[in-house]
């Protein structure tokens, strides 16, 4: 199905207002056929209507890559988001995975009503969407999602940056809660030079969940740019053929970090607590310039 781009004028693009005051409009990708949907300046999600598997943003295409190695292929999951967005996940596992059940849960009414609007869900996926804060509504989900969701995915940003109460070890253990014996949660953390706060966060999920990958760009992993890690977490042993697929799965240049390179990486940070959380750092104001 494909939107009418209306001669690609971001001028007239649908925008609405959110909570905080920032404004959120959905635009044609300046890269792509496709579909963007920016806050307050940030590009967010990008989704192409007519092709759900075309994930375009690295980190989302990395996720992606993690979520094909998950059980058989096309085997449905049950899964849930934290965060919205303009649904790009959702929409892939619905297309890759028919029959899959999924829940996604974001904080911004006219945010979800504007991507539904614009960028209509595909017909027949069972995604069901719950508003409210991703950890007030985690601890409230149906008693039957409760040790079987397949697959956790937190990516809440507001504005920029990942709100401190999405951060700590409390909030990983009410994640972890929800998974099944050998579900999987993803992670998406943005950081720059010195990765402090991205190694504070892989500290963070190892003290819950003890089998951790992390998944790059080289250059971000080296703290060497601002940039998006994926870390991917289970109680069970992540396969140890996920590594070669998963790097050749790119985006390219790829990085998967585990074990002893991650005990480097982590190298004795703390874990982050309630009582300390920060905001994630914000990005330089010129990242995402045209």
């Amino acid at each position: 199905m494909s939107r009418k781009r209306d001669g690609d004028d971001e001028a007239s693009a649908p925008s609405i207002r959110l909570s905080d005051g920032s404004i959120a409009r959905v635009v044609p990708s300046p890269y792509t056929t496709g579909w963007e949907l920016d806050v307050a300046g940030t590009p967010q999600s990008h989704v192409d209507l007519d092709d759900p598997t075309h994930l375009h943003f690295e980190y989302i295409a990395r996720m992606g890559a993690v979520i094909d190695r998950l059980k058989l292929p096309g085997q449905p999951l049950t899964a849930v988001h934290l965060g919205a967005g303009a649904l790009t996940l959702p929409r892939y596992i619905a297309w890759t995975r028919p029959g899959s059940r999924q829940q996604v849960v974001d904080i911004e009414p006219a945010l979800v009503d504007l991507v539904r609007a614009e960028l209509p869900l595909p017909q027949g996926a069972s995604i069901r969407v719950r508003i409210g804060d991703a950890r007030a509504v985690l601890g409230r989900l149906p008693a039957g999602l409760v040790g079987t969701v397949d697959l956790l995915i937190s990516d809440v940003f507001a504005g920029a940056q990942t709100p401190a109460h999405l951060t700590s070890v409390e909030f990983y253990r009410a994640a972890a809660a929800v998974l099944a014996p050998d579900g999987v949660l993803l992670v998406n953390i943005a950081d720059g030079p010195g990765l402090r706060y991205a190694r504070r966060q892989v500290a963070t999920v190892r003290e819950v969940l003890p089998n951790v990958i992390v998944l790059a760009e080289v250059q971000v992993l080296k703290g060497r740019r601002f940039g998006n890690l994926v870390i991917a977490a289970s109680a069970a042993k992540l396969p140890t053929a996920w590594l070669p697929r998963l790097m050749a799965a790119g985006p390219h240049p790829a990085k998967v970090a585990e074990g002893a390179e991650l005990d480097a990486f982590v190298g004795g940070v703390a874990v982050t607590t309630d009582a300390d959380a920060t905001d994630s750092p914000a990005p330089s104001s010129s990242l995402f310039d045209r």
